[in-house]
Parts: structure tokens; C-alpha cells; sequence
């Protein structure tokens, strides 16, 4: 005998596909804005810095020739790579101590009262204003710069993450209970998870903070670093020699936040919405 499926049934199999193929569709359209604007982009900048003086602009291929010539001299890595160990000394900081502290805070109501204010304080404070400073206690070298960078990479991570861990669900920590679950099991199946959102954000405006603050402390030391090559590029007014690190640490936060991005989807994928149709 045949059998015949309803159409709700047909529809419903195949919504999935169709989400798929929106999903899709809008990746394709995504990435094709994205190429057309940077190719937009970048010939108008090319044809505009062509016309302006060479001491107050530079265009696209005059920092590729630049960057080719400090590449193979082996310049940008020698000044690159101290940057780059201090930032990762900051930022690795930042997160180990930021984010079990704001746990902490969020979830120890006298923890809490007695560290909010000064946070409050401390982040309201300019960072900046407190380099010299930072600068004299620590001296010159990479614990001065990494100091400077925890300090302003901290901040957004600790905020973040405990505005997160604040605003989980209660009917879910209650349902969790009620099933038996232990203070150690909502870490893991409630809390953690719901918070991964606020967390991911407070990387990412931290990545930005620390990447501004190792610019900031090699100005102040002057010793070395992406800072210096900069300042080194403004005072012989090769523009085209400064834009290199100023593209490089663009690049660097950039390839940092879409690393965070793609984490988070792996890490907890229910917080990517999906397209329905």
C-alpha cells in the first residue's frame, strides 16, 4: 500500500535545510560586502595619498614597500617580538587574575562589597596619567610595560565577567538544585556557560585596552618596542615607515578578536544566534 507524507511533515524536514542554506547565502553575501568595501577602500586611499606630500601621508603600496624593507632587514620582528612578549605577559594576567576574581566577587556577596569601589576607582582612573609613575617603580624594562598593560587589559575582563556571572538566571541555578546539583556542578552546567557571552566581550575590549597600553608604555620608555619604532618613524617624518607598526598591531588585534570569536563559537555555540526563516 503507499504511503504519503503530510506537507507538515515534508516542511518540517526541510526547514533545516532551508536554515542551512540561508546561513549560507548570507556568509556568501557577507564576505562579498567585506571584499568589495577593502578593494573600495584601498583604491581610494592608493589614489588619494598619491596626491597628497609624502611627509603628512602615505598610501598602500609606498607600506607595502616599507614593510617588504623592514621585513627582510629583519627591523619589525626585532622591534615586534619585545612587544609582543610583554603583551602577552599583560593580557595573560589580566585574564588569570580578572576573571576567577570577578567569580569570585559576583558570587561572595563580602568579597564583593569590599573590592567593588576600588575597582569602581581604579577604572575610572587614566591609566595614562599613572605611567610615569608606573615607570619609576618598575623601571624600563618588559615588567613596567606588562604592568601597564595588565592595568589597562584587567578592568574590561574583570567588569565583564562579573556583570556575567551576576546576571544568571536564578530559575536556572533553582532548577539546576533541584536536580541534585552541587555548588561545584553550577560552575560547570549553569554559570560558566551562561556567562561565556560577557566574558568573550570582556576579552575582546581588553585586547584593544592592552594593545592601546603597550603603545602607551613604549612611548614612556622609549627603549624599544612597536612604540618606539613609531615615534622613531614620526621624528624622521617616513610616514610610510610608521604605518607599518600601526597596521601590524590593527592586524594583530584583529586576527585576537576573531580568534576569541571563533572560540566562543566552539565553546558554547547556543550563544550564536542562527538565521530562521
Amino acid at each position: 500500500m503507499a504511503t504519503f507524507s503530510s506537507p507538515i511533515a515534508l516542511g518540517e524536514e526541510q526547514a533545516p535545510v532551508r536554515r542551512a542554506t540561508a546561513a549560507q547565502r548570507e556568509r556568501l553575501n557577507k564576505t562579498a560586502t567585506r571584499a568589495v568595501a577593502l578593494v573600495v577602500f584601498f583604491t581610494a586611499w592608493e589614489a588619494l595619498g598619491r596626491q597628497v606630500n609624502p611627509v603628512l601621508f602615505t598610501y598602500p603600496t609606498a607600506i607595502l614597500s616599507a614593510a617588504g624593507e623592514m621585513i627582510a632587514s629583519g627591523e619589525l620582528w626585532q622591534y615586534a617580538a619585545p612587544s609582543l612578549k610583554v603583551f602577552a605577559y599583560g593580557f595573560g594576567a589580566s585574564i588569570a587574575i580578572g576573571i576567577p576574581l570577578a567569580v569570585l566577587m559576583a558570587r561572595v556577596p563580602v568579597v564583593d562589597w569590599a573590592l567593588d569601589m576600588f575597582v569602581a576607582a581604579l577604572y575610572s582612573t587614566p591609566i595614562v596619567a599613572l605611567v610615569p609613575l608606573l615607570v619609576l617603580w618598575f623601571g624600563f624594562d618588559a615588567l613596567a610595560k606588562s604592568v601597564v598593560i595588565f592595568l589597562m587589559a584587567v578592568f574590561p575582563v574583570l567588569i565583564n565577567t562579573h556583570e556575567g556571572v551576576r546576571s544568571v538566571d536564578p530559575k536556572l541555578l533553582e532548577v539546576a538544585r533541584s536536580f541534585g546539583s552541587t555548588e561545584r556542578m553550577l560552575w560547570g552546567d549553569v554559570i560558566i556557560p551562561s556567562a561565556v557571552p560577557f566574558i568573550v566581550a570582556g576579552l575582546r575590549l581588553g585586547v584593544g585596552r592592552a594593545l592601546v597600553g603597550m603603545v602607551i608604555a613604549d612611548f614612556y620608555t622609549a627603549v624599544g618596542g612597536l612604540g618606539y619604532l613609531i615615534v622613531q618613524a614620526a621624528n624622521g617624518f617616513q610616514t610610510d615607515r610608521l604605518f607599518v607598526p600601526v597596521i601590524l598591531l590593527m592586524i594583530l588585534g584583529v586576527t585576537l578578536m576573531g580568534i576569541l570569536g571563533w572560540l566562543q563559537g566552539r565553546v558554547a555555540p547556543w550563544t550564536r544566534q542562527e538565521i530562521a526563516l
